[in-house]
């Protein structure tokens, strides 16, 4: 699936439609240049899946966990995953990247190439490309 996005207004549909598009699935990976807007679009899919805390870039902390609550009452949280700063697939397994990667939860990756041998078989891909005028490529897989 591949939607282009002219404005930030637009980003709200693009969630739909990947919430959509993945169905059942909950590991997805977002790659993009850096400033392709991955962190902001992973923003307002927290949104649209009901996060109210604010959604902020794990570049620093590496894994930031949000809770929410898809089947209420009970409480849950996700997974929001930054590699840009790891070196190697082993350093990713050493900060526990296996346990977000194994369960039931949603895990959403930024920079997602270090653990491509490690990853599920049905994860989402998502690609973030800038195009003329500051529009948006994505392609979801």
């Amino acid at each position: 699936m591949e939607i282009i996005l002219s404005s930030l207004e637009e980003l709200s549909h693009a969630a739909d439609q990947l919430i959509k598009y993945a169905g059942e699935r909950r590991k997805w990976t977002f790659t993009g240049e850096i400033g392709a807007g991955k962190t902001t679009f992973i923003q307002e899919i927290c949104k649209k899946l009901g996060i109210e805390d604010k959604v902020t870039s794990p570049t620093f902390s590496l894994i930031n966990q949000y809770p929410f609550s898809e089947n209420e009452p009970q409480e849950d949280f996700l997974y929001h995953i930054d590699l840009y700063r790891l070196n190697s697939l082993e350093e990713a397994i050493n900060i526990g990247i296996e346990d977000c990667l194994y369960d039931n939860r949603y895990c959403f990756i930024e920079w997602p190439q270090l653990i491509d041998p490690i990853l599920p078989d049905d994860a989402v891909q998502i690609n973030i490309q800038i195009i003329e005028n500051s529009k948006r490529k994505m392609i979801f897989l």
